[in-house]
């Protein structure tokens, strides 16, 4: 039936173990459960009490190194602090990848509006596709283009009420950091998909340890800056939740999923985050999204639906 995004040369080995009990079907509904936890982070953070910048993007990534180092030593055992140790440079580059993600979105929220960090994430396809493009010669499908074309026209759209209303420079600039690191990341991952599969004979590099050094980068890189510590018990309870469920989980998930999905869709898919994460924020936050976010959301919601039902056909 060809992949996906188009690509003549990917194909499915019955010898990979994601590729062969899980569908393309059943990773984009996956996909969407990682971006409905992804975009937890807006609306718990608006209800911490004394935690601030530094020290929530600490505590986010100290409980997400602790859930990690549980999680992944539940599933591979002790060899995968072994692994950690004579990792490739792909795990490494992935893992300094990881640990802008975490660092710049934290402190992001907490320089500007939720809506502003999301939007700006929304940056991701474009670059995405990009980057797979120059780095991995991977042709996107038309409709693929199309999606990516009509999802910011809808961010453009959202954004451009945010500016209306004024934005934090510093706090987008931040931002910007989200995207350009994940699609990086992506393009890594794709990369090392794609290796595996020419080689039928050699084991898919694991990947998933690369979430666990990063988390573990950002922690260490933040910490000199988030000292002295004035989070309460109740918002260590929230960034517990935060750094295990909102973060430890999707990421594990999502570099499993880069292994079905192409980097360019499953950066479309993350498009996803910015209309939940709104939603939330509107919800339990009382962040109310105006006319423009809401009309914007739409087109970024109907150019994904599209584009899946034509990947799906």
């Amino acid at each position: 039936a060809g992949s996906p995004v188009g690509h003549p040369t990917r194909r499915v080995l019955p010898n990979k173990p994601m590729q062969s009990f899980m569908s393309h079907t059943r990773a984009v509904w996956l996909m969407v459960v990682v971006t409905l936890l992804w975009s937890m982070a807006g609306v718990v953070t608006r209800h911490l009490e004394a935690a601030r910048s530094f020290e929530v993007t600490f505590w986010r990534s100290f409980f997400n190194v602790l859930a990690l180092a549980i999680g992944l030593t539940a599933l591979r055992g002790p060899a995968v602090w072994r692994a950690i140790v004579r990792a490739p440079k792909a795990v490494w580059i992935s893992g300094a990848c990881w640990c802008v993600q975490f660092t710049a979105f934290m402190l992001a929220l907490t320089l500007t509006s939720v809506a502003n960090v999301l939007i700006t994430m929304a940056l991701g396809p474009l670059i995405t596709a990009l980057f797979v493009r120059v780095a991995l010669g991977q042709r996107l499908p038309l409709r693929t283009w199309g999606a990516i074309v009509v999802a910011g026209i809808g961010i453009g759209w959202m954004y451009g009420q945010q500016l209306s209303a004024g934005v934090s420079i510093v706090g987008t600039a931040v931002a910007i950091g989200v995207p350009i690191a994940a699609a990086i990341n992506f393009t890594v991952l794709q990369h090392v998909g794609f290796a595996a599969d020419r080689t039928a004979a050699a084991p898919a590099q694991d990947m998933l340890p690369a979430v666990l050094i990063g988390a573990a980068l950002s922690a260490l890189v933040v910490l000199p800056l988030a000292y002295p510590f004035q989070a309460s018990a109740h918002d260590l309870g929230l960034l517990a939740l935060l750094g295990s469920v909102q973060l430890a989980i999707p990421c594990l998930l999502m570099v499993m999923l880069a292994r079905v999905l192409p980097a360019p869709e499953v950066s479309l898919l993350a498009l996803l985050e910015v209309v939940f994460g709104v939603t939330w924020a509107w919800l339990g936050a009382g962040e109310e999204p105006s006319l423009s976010t809401l009309i914007g959301g739409l087109l970024v919601l109907g150019a994904l639906v599209v584009n899946e039902l034509l990947g799906w056909r």
